[in-house]
């Protein structure tokens, strides 16, 4: 069978690029209105979908890559490269002091202590740049000092405020109106392996860097949960609201409306478990659709694989039928989890 891309797998990629990253509803809506198919339903030819697209994109180094805001919950889609160097990503288009500068930024907001994301626009401004160069060693003189080029010194407050503006225009970036910084979508979907690599603390739940997060009481714990990732914790039945780690207490409440619905959705029906088989045999004998979905067997054994894996997905099966885009945390978690698992999986296939 022939690998192309089809038409349709081309007005992905080029809405992406063009617009930036998309809401996890609006794509979403979008394959639905190019295939006919409900990817809340198609999981297997969604992930399929998005499986030929990585293949494709794999040899230029551009990834097709799911990440969720840490500040609304949302999970995005967009195309990013997948270079080593995460900064050099931006590099052919910012100067090497406006790289400096955004480091400089990107830096300040995740290694605030509190872990609430942000930074002012004061604060960011008057940034020194002085350490985003290395110390070197001159050999005239005994000891150490820093090396710094004139072009970061001589980097003006209007020219920091130009590329605070640009920063935030592609998305890089946010800006609040009462004058907040907060990291972009771009940062979160580009910037993964930089976050691991410079040790930003990691989310106890889902291991992701707690740039946006909750702590514990306790102030000898260091266990930090992202807001959503706390409420896939305590919307469980029976889960004791303390820190998972040193047992402190956790002030959480759960909005009564999702109580109730935890609490319906965990009630036992028979009807449910009819639903479920008739579900399993229709599954079974889905044709996908070569232009569609994956190019051969392999990947479609592939899809089958990562939904087999998936027991989070399965559980929360009415969830993501009820509410294709929604933002429930257990939702945004199995959607990038098993985005994830599909970009995975074509590089596998590679």
């Amino acid at each position: 069978m022939s690998s192309a891309l089809s038409w349709r797998h081309h007005v992905v990629i080029q809405a992406l690029l063009s617009r930036g990253p998309l809401n996890e509803k609006d794509l979403h809506s979008m394959f639905e209105d190019l295939t006919q198919r409900n990817p809340g339903n198609d999981r297997q030819l969604f992930d399929g979908f998005i499986l030929k697209i990585n293949k494709a994109l794999s040899c230029a180094n551009f990834e097709l890559r799911g990440c969720i805001d840490q500040y609304d919950g949302q999970v995005y889609y967009g195309v990013v490269n997948t270079v080593s160097d995460e900064h050099s990503k931006i590099g052919t288009k910012y100067t090497v002091p406006q790289i400096a500068f955004y480091k400089a930024i990107i830096e300040a907001i995740v290694q605030d202590a509190s872990a609430n994301g942000v930074i002012s626009s004061i604060h960011a401004l008057n940034l020194s740049l002085d350490g985003q160069v290395a110390i070197v060693t001159d050999p005239q003189s005994q000891g150490s000092q820093p090396n710094v080029p004139s072009v970061l010194k001589n980097f003006s407050l209007s020219q920091k405020e130009k590329t605070l503006h640009e920063l935030v225009r592609d998305q890089w970036l946010n800006l609040t109106t009462d004058g907040i910084i907060k990291l972009g979508l771009k940062s979160f979907l580009d910037l993964r392996s930089w976050f691991r690599n410079n040790d930003v603390p990691s989310c106890h739940v889902c291991n992701e860097a707690g740039v946006k997060a909750d702590l514990c009481q306790n102030e000898n714990c260091t266990v930090r949960i992202h807001q959503y990732c706390l409420k896939q914790l305590f919307l469980q039945r029976k889960v004791a609201k303390v820190c998972p780690s040193c047992g402190t207490s956790w002030p959480y409440t759960v909005p009564k409306a999702e109580a109730v619905q935890t609490e319906d959705d965990n009630e036992p029906r028979g009807s449910q478990r009819v639903t479920n088989s008739k579900r399993k045999r229709h599954s079974a004998n889905v044709v996908v659709d070569d232009e569609v979905g994956c190019s051969n067997q392999d990947e479609l054994n592939e899809c089958r694989a990562s939904q087999h894996d998936n027991g989070l997905v399965r559980k929360r099966g009415k969830a993501r039928r009820t509410d294709i885009g929604g933002s429930g945390a257990s939702q945004s978690s199995a959607a990038i989890s098993d985005l994830r698992r599909v970009t995975r999986n074509s590089a596998r296939l590679m």
